[in-house]
């Protein structure tokens, strides 16, 4: 049986994608990125960011990769607002 209720489609596919941002939102939590200001330290988020957009190039406009193009700038902002907090916190 094929389903045409256009509707209970949009729900499942926003589910997937709700689910799909989910995990990898929490995946890039886990991910360590270089101390600012210095050269010391890891750049997996830069990294990532580099293999999303290498994607991006060989496969345009599919979901998963703007998905994670906007799921990566989140994590960039909040790693930033985070630390600048930290360091209004120390003045």
């Amino acid at each position: 049986m094929l389903w045409t209720d256009s509707e209970l489609s949009v729900n499942i596919s926003s589910q997937l994608e709700d689910d799909f941002r989910e995990r990898y939102s929490v995946y890039l939590k886990t991910m360590k990125q270089r101390i600012y200001d210095t050269n010391i330290g890891f750049n997996e988020l830069e990294d990532e960011r580099k293999f999303v957009n290498q994607q991006v190039i060989k496969t345009p406009g599919r979901r998963g990769e703007i998905i994670k193009n906007e799921e990566l700038d989140k994590e960039f902002s909040r790693r930033y607002s985070a630390y600048k907090n930290m360091m209004n916190d120390v003045v």
